[in-house]
């Protein structure tokens, strides 16, 4: 039964993280990390579960304001694609 569930839960997770936007995959990829990080560090300071708690929300963070950046850049992309496209200056001169 235990071989069965190490077969399968690997496999739950995989399909119920398919259908999420890159900004919830950031968000959950940033809290696992720093959930992993802080019950690391946690449990050298002697509260493992404390550590977790606040990595999770530090990590939560992390990965929205990785998500934020990523998308100025690619809209910034974008208009710079569309006005070269069109042959008009994205950010005209003064």
């Amino acid at each position: 039964m235990k071989q069965l569930f190490w077969l399968v839960a690997p496999a739950l997770s995989l399909v119920a993280c398919a259908d999420m936007t890159p900004t919830q995959q950031r968000a959950l990829t940033g809290t696992a990390i720093g959930a992993g990080g802080g019950a690391v560090l946690g449990a050298i300071g002697g509260n493992a579960g404390l550590g977790a708690g606040i990595g999770a929300g530090a990590g939560l963070l992390g990965g929205l304001l990785v998500d934020q950046s990523r998308r100025s850049q690619e809209m910034a992309f974008q208009q710079g694609f569309a006005a070269g496209r069109s042959r008009t200056p994205a950010f005209p001169s003064r």
